[in-house]
């Protein structure tokens, strides 16, 4: 079954490595430089709902956390499961992903990218 990701990240290099993975996997796939540009695409009124959405925490301008809680907030991308995926691993970094109902945590130092594309096929999985 084919789901539809979306990846948010300030880095280039990651965003692109990531984004080959799910489409080789073939999955849809569409990648977001920031915060804004992910709140832009969700709050489109003919959007819909991606499967899953990877996002980065520190990213100029509006980091992980502040689209989180503008997605919780304006209840935006419901359906969807979303994992962060970080450097930050602190566990004050962590809770407060908790506090803000993440269904998943990735520490991109700690997880190659076929680790990272199978988490997030069980985490969409696990939902159904």
């Amino acid at each position: 079954m084919a789901y539809r990701v979306y990846l948010v990240d300030d880095d280039r290099f990651l965003l692109d490595l990531y984004a080959i993975k799910f489409k080789n996997a073939g999955h849809d796939v569409s990648a977001f430089g920031s915060g804004e540009d992910l709140l832009a695409a969700l709050r489109k009124e003919d959007a819909a709902a991606p499967d899953a959405i990877l996002i980065d925490i520190i990213m100029p301008g509006m980091g992980g956390f502040g689209a989180l809680e503008a997605i919780r907030k304006e209840q935006l991308a419901q359906s969807s499961k979303i994992i962060v995926l970080s450097n930050q691993g602190q566990d004050s970094d962590i809770e407060k992903a908790k506090a803000l109902a993440v269904d998943g945590y990735i520490i991109k130092a700690s997880a190659i990218p076929s680790e990272v594309f199978a988490e997030t096929i069980r985490i969409i999985e696990a939902g159904k």
